[in-house]
């Protein structure tokens, strides 16, 4: 049985929290099923263990992390994958510096863990 998904508020900020276990997010159709339960609970920010991700979301030239990601600031929440990507593959090269880049903005953050999503949402950066 899957656990379900909760909604709670972390340092002033709506946060929909993903099981780990779950369907995976592999299209804009996965995405859009996340963001009706966020906006169902008035989330801003919805964060994705990197178990609920495919391998796919790190090979870049995919088009599966562009898809997922734009569907989210379309609908202008943040999305933040909890979690190492090493579960999907190798973080190195483009990935990795997509990764640092996207830490820099406001849309799509990677966090090790929620004490981290934490000190981002404070307002410290880690």
């Amino acid at each position: 049985m899957t656990n379900p998904a909760t909604t709670t508020e972390r340092h002033g900020v709506r946060v929909l929290l993903l099981p780990a276990d779950g369907p995976a997010i592999a299209t804009e159709t996965d995405a859009t099923d996340v963001i009706g339960e966020a906006y169902g609970g008035e989330a801003e920010v919805v964060a994705v263990p990197v178990t609920r991700l495919t391998p796919d979301f790190v090979r870049l030239a995919s088009g599966v992390a562009g898809a997922v990601v734009q569907k989210f600031v379309q609908y202008r929440l943040r999305l933040v994958v909890v979690g190492a990507l090493e579960h999907l593959g190798e973080a190195t090269g483009p990935v990795a510096d997509w990764v640092r880049e996207a830490d820099r903005g406001r849309e799509l953050w990677f966090v090790a863990d929620l004490d981290e999503l934490d000190a981002r949402l404070s307002g410290a950066r880690t």
